[in-house]
């Protein structure tokens, strides 16, 4: 009875792609699955891929021809290709040219472009759909855009943000690090990026300054725009403290009073997940998968309209009651998410469909 053998895929790996590889990778062996993981050598140092019993090959985060004859070499023998993102798609088929090893496609994000890198970035994203025998997106307007981008498959497929495990937790202390001992305390995690619209809640930052006590933001994260948010928030006095990037982020969301997520575009947010288990109240853009998601156990305001962002936080702070109930409403939606297992299942279902294993059977 042979094993059945599949390669993982990376490129530069963001947070919540690299987190869902290690799940499905230590999933996946734990189902007796033999997992490669391909990715630059950074990403494992950050996730530790081998401590999942998975095999580990540094490739670049290029499409020079020696990275694309490193992941050509890597994926020799797999009954299944798993690339995560556009790119790890894209340079994956060029890998996979000639070969009769089907490719899974997740579809994790939503990107942006403007001018003449958004025609490049259709382009991309044609070549990644065509290329693989199934697209999996945690969102139905990536399965939609899958379609129109004319993948030959293309379906719903959850990523899920793992569950922490119960620590200790001094909300007290928490709270005194970050500097909100007796004021209240609104938490947004992600990248320092244009398209999660940190921006506008600088902008909204800018009404409930008026607030007694005044509210302070703790925005966790790095990127390119740290300069330019902190200049902002040093100029016009707001009541905001960036933390860059933090270990534990999970515990500090759950000392907070509401948590924020101001995006243009998101699938299934860690941080909206992460606040819904811990019972924070949680105020998000009715973007992408987001409504999808949370149903009716967060509040939904528009992308880049600070006002309502603004009118609904300070609504919220004076609302005890309405809080609580939406603290509730988030720990009943997210019991009702698929689990880990779930997810897991679900990809080696499509893995062996596409592999087509002989009747005597592979090992699961």
């Amino acid at each position: 009875m042979s094993q059945l053998r599949t390669v993982q895929v990376l490129g530069g790996g963001s947070a919540g792609s690299s987190a869902h590889v290690g799940s499905l990778a230590a999933g996946l062996v734990a189902r007796g699955v033999r997992v490669t993981v391909c990715a630059p050598s950074a990403v494992d140092r950050a996730h530790d891929f081998t401590a999942t019993g998975a095999r580990f090959l540094p490739v670049p985060r290029r499409s020079d021809p020696a990275a694309v004859a490193a992941l050509r070499a890597a994926c020799a023998g797999a009954d299944v290709v798993h690339a995560h993102g556009l790119h790890a798609a894209a340079r994956t088929a060029l890998a996979l040219s000639g070969r009769a090893v089907p490719l899974v496609m997740t579809w994790h994000t939503r990107r942006y472009a403007e001018g003449a890198r958004r025609q490049i970035l259709h382009l991309l994203e044609r070549r990644a759909a065509r290329a693989a025998a199934v697209v999996l997106a945690p969102s139905s307007d990536l399965v939609d855009r899958a379609r129109e981008r004319g993948a030959r498959d293309a379906r719903f497929a959850p990523v899920v943000v793992p569950s922490p495990r119960p620590a200790a937790f001094d909300e007290g202390k928490a709270r005194a690090e970050l500097g909100a001992v007796e004021r209240p305390l609104l938490m947004a995690v992600g990248s320092l990026v244009p398209h999660h619209g940190f921006d506008v809640l600088l902008d909204a930052a800018r009404v409930w300054r008026c607030l007694d006590p005044v509210p302070l933001l703790v925005i966790a994260g790095e990127g390119r725009d740290r300069g330019a948010l902190q200049r902002r928030i040093r100029d016009e006095e707001l009541p905001v403290t960036l933390i860059g990037s933090r270990d534990g982020v999970g515990e500090l969301l759950g000392a907070a009073d509401l948590a924020l997520l101001p995006s243009r575009w998101e699938a299934r947010s860690p941080l909206a997940q992460e606040a819904l288990r811990a019972g924070v109240p949680l105020v998000a853009t009715a973007v992408g998968g987001v409504p999808e998601l949370v149903g009716r156990a967060a509040e939904l305001v528009p992308y880049g309209d600070a006002e309502a962002l603004a009118r609904t936080v300070v609504r919220l702070l004076g609302d005890p009651a309405e809080r609580a109930r939406l603290a509730e409403a988030g720990r009943v939606q997210a019991a009702g998410w698929p689990t880990e297992d779930d997810t897991i299942a679900h990809v080696l279902s499509v893995y062996d469909e596409l592999a087509q294993p002989l009747a005597t059977g592979r090992v699961r």
